[in-house]
């Protein structure tokens, strides 16, 4: 912003001395620091509440990306499903495999006997 430095500062003292007088410069330089002071803590203020109002709408954002996207629930109830139907249909093709294994030895054994018989 401004870059004051200790020369200027010295020549805005010499003419303020001049000018308001040595008897009322003190109560000017008071006042003056009062409002440098509310100016300062007025500006703090704007500058809290324009970092919060930032921060509210940033955390809306992120809310409403969360709300888009899909639940985790979903998708582990989705997972869930998924695989409840792989083993279901893997118990199907293992009790049809141990039906086939059965009904194989089953005719096996017939044969046996018929073999048997039929000496």
């Amino acid at each position: 912003m401004f870059d004051v430095g200790f020369f200027e500062l010295l020549l805005i003292a010499v003419v303020a001395l001049l000018v308001i007088g040595p008897e009322r410069l003190p109560t000017v330089a008071r006042t003056a620091g009062l409002w440098l002071g509310r100016g300062r803590r007025m500006l703090s203020s704007v500058k809290a509440d324009i970092e919060r109002e930032l921060k509210a709408e940033e955390l809306k954002r992120v809310l409403e990306e969360q709300a888009k996207s899909t639940g985790v629930h979903e998708i582990l109830d989705d997972t869930r499903s998924a695989l409840n139907e792989v083993k279901q249909e893997t118990e199907s093709v293992v009790k049809t495999a141990e039906q086939a294994a059965r009904d194989e030895a089953a005719s096996e054994a017939v044969a046996k006997t018929e073999k048997i018989d039929a000496k």
